[in-house]
C-alpha cells in the first residue's frame, strides 16, 4: 500500500468524503449544524470544517457521530479492500443488526420480491 504525505495531513488520508457523509446524514435528519453541534459540544464552525473542508475530528467524536448516525466509516478508512461492500450497503447491514427476527423476516420476503421481479420473464 501506498501511502502519500499531503499538506492539510502528514498521513495523506483524505477526510473530505466522510465530512460529506456526515453533513448528508444530518441534514437528512433535518438537524442544523447548530443543534448537532450543540449535541456534540463543539463549536457549529468546527462541525463545518469537519463536513466541508477535511478537517479530522478525534477519534471519539468520529465514533460517536458515526454511530449517531449509522455511518459505516471503514469503507472510507479501507478503501483498497477487495470485494467490499458500498457504504450503503454496510449502512443496511448496520440498521438490519437493530431488528429482531419478525422485523427480518418481512424485508426477506421483501428482498425476495424485489429479486423476483427483476427476473426477466419467460
Amino acid at each position: 500500500m501506498e501511502f502519500v504525505r499531503n499538506k492539510k495531513n502528514r498521513y495523506g488520508f483524505d477526510f473530505t468524503p466522510i465530512g460529506l457523509e456526515i453533513k448528508k446524514a444530518r441534514e437528512a435528519q433535518k438537524i442544523t449544524r447548530e443543534n448537532l453541534a450543540e449535541t456534540l459540544d463543539i463549536s457549529p464552525r468546527h462541525l463545518q470544517a469537519i463536513e466541508l473542508e477535511g478537517k479530522h475530528p478525534s477519534l471519539g467524536l468520529l465514533t460517536y457521530i458515526a454511530e449517531m448516525f449509522d455511518i459505516p466509516i471503514d469503507p472510507y478508512i479501507f478503501k483498497k479492500e477487495t470485494g467490499t461492500k458500498s457504504v450503503m450497503r454496510k449502512r443496511l447491514d448496520m440498521l438490519l443488526d437493530k431488528l429482531d427476527d419478525k422485523d427480518l423476516s418481512i424485508l426477506e420476503a421483501t428482498a425476495t420480491a424485489l429479486c423476483k421481479a427483476k427476473e426477466p420473464e419467460e
